[in-house]
């Protein structure tokens, strides 16, 4: 997809964050990406398929066919296409039934945009919640046409209304970090994940204060690899001034907690 293809973007973010583009993305190698992610001790990868008109799609068959071919390496969470019920009702259940840990949504970025508390993800929501499946939401960064879209009221509201809903927020809600710090303090079901926002980024020591203090059971590691190497931005996350007993939930247990992630794999 574009997004990822354009190398000359793609390659831009990533040395705004401080790091050099990965020999695995450059070559396009999986070979290559499973011994970074050895180097780095990276011993599962999450892959999150992506149902989007604003950034292109990756289809849950192929992420499906990663999780097949490396089956102690990755797991996957599903995209969904929300403007249709019936449509979205039914790629949930082929997602649970295929194994998908997750269901992965981008109000922002489809065809026509959503804020992420618009009325017609409601039924994504409330099927998710009753079958115990997480939501990851793309909230932060550049998820929608302008930074309305990444407010996080939005994601507030969602939360109140589906207390039982545990919802991951990718991109942590980035710039908008006190906002979404005091939302996480006061939802017990949201989870951050700041990723790639987090590195070298206005907010930083904020987002790093409380993954080592309320948020040090539901901050979840994440790369947002290509953008960030998986060697490099481990090696760069595991400096940071975060306790050991902190960093051990980050790094994996919180994320093998919530997406059922086998210990043993580690």
């Amino acid at each position: 997809m574009a997004l990822y293809t354009e190398s000359e973007r793609r390659d831009r973010i990533t040395r705004i964050h401080g790091f050099e583009p990965a020999p695995s993305v450059r070559e396009k190698s999986m070979a290559l990406l499973l011994q970074e992610m050895d180097s780095a001790g990276v011993t599962v990868g999450v892959v999150i398929g992506r149902h989007s008109g604003r950034y292109g799609t990756i289809s849950n068959e192929d992420v499906a066919g990663i999780v097949k071919a490396h089956p102690n390496r990755f797991v996957g969470a599903a995209s969904i296409d929300p403007t249709n019920r019936k449509t979205a009702s039914e790629q949930i259940l082929n997602a649970i039934k295929t194994g998908f840990r997750a269901i992965n949504i981008e109000p922002g970025s489809y065809p026509l945009p959503m804020m992420v508390d618009d009325r017609r993800l409601y039924p994504v929501y409330a099927q998710c919640e009753d079958a115990g499946l997480p939501v990851i939401i793309m909230a932060g960064g550049s998820a929608g046409p302008d930074l309305g879209y990444t407010e996080p009221v939005h994601l507030d509201r969602v939360a109140a209304d589906f207390p039982e809903l545990k919802i991951v927020a990718s991109h942590g809600g980035w710039p908008w970090v006190h906002q979404i710090l005091h939302i996480a303090f006061r939802r017990p079901n949201i989870y951050l994940s700041p990723d790639q926002y987090l590195a070298n980024m206005a907010g930083m020591d904020d987002y790093v204060r409380a993954a080592d203090g309320f948020l040090a059971d539901r901050f979840l590691y994440a790369s947002s690899y290509p953008f960030t190497p998986a060697h490099d931005y481990a090696a760069w996350f595991k400096k940071l001034p975060i306790k050991p007993e902190s960093m051990e939930k980050i790094l994996f247990r919180n994320t093998a907690k919530l997406l059922r992630i086998e210990l043993e794999k580690a």
